[in-house]
């Protein structure tokens, strides 16, 4: 057994990646918005979260962070809000997929994604509601 699992681990590569934006509503920043890193992975293993945050006062967020895998990872942003949302129950929530280009080797990031200014009363494709991820 150990003769299969040591390549396996010695395999595994550290990788980072960053992103860094502004959240808005309408024309207000998006504050205290809550906001995380992923590795997105499929099949039976867990998504790894890689970083977690809130927005500032502007709705300005920076992230960075690492994790050990065999392949490329597939990094993602995920934010839940209640912007436009009413009375509806739960949060908002967006996934926002951060190109390979910027997964580096190791475990700091060597440059950022800039998702840019995004105005969150969009409706996303995609977009979900999430009771789990409150402020």
């Amino acid at each position: 057994l150990l003769l299969f699992i040591f390549p396996l681990v010695s395999s595994l590569v550290d990788q980072s990646a960053g992103v860094r934006g502004v959240l808005l509503c309408g024309d207000k920043p998006l504050a205290n918005t809550k906001v995380k890193l992923y590795d997105d992975d499929s099949g039976p293993d867990l998504d790894d979260l890689m970083a977690e945050g809130q927005t500032d006062s502007l709705g300005q967020f920076l992230l960075k962070g690492y994790t050990s895998e065999i392949g490329t990872i597939d990094p993602k942003l995920n934010v839940y809000h209640d912007c436009d949302d009413g009375l509806q129950p739960c949060q908002r929530k967006v996934t926002f997929w951060i190109p390979k280009d910027f997964v580096s080797t190791g475990q700091h990031p060597s440059r950022y994604f800039d998702l840019g200014h995004i105005n969150m009363q969009t409706i996303f494709d995609g977009e979900s509601r999430d009771c789990l991820h409150r402020k």
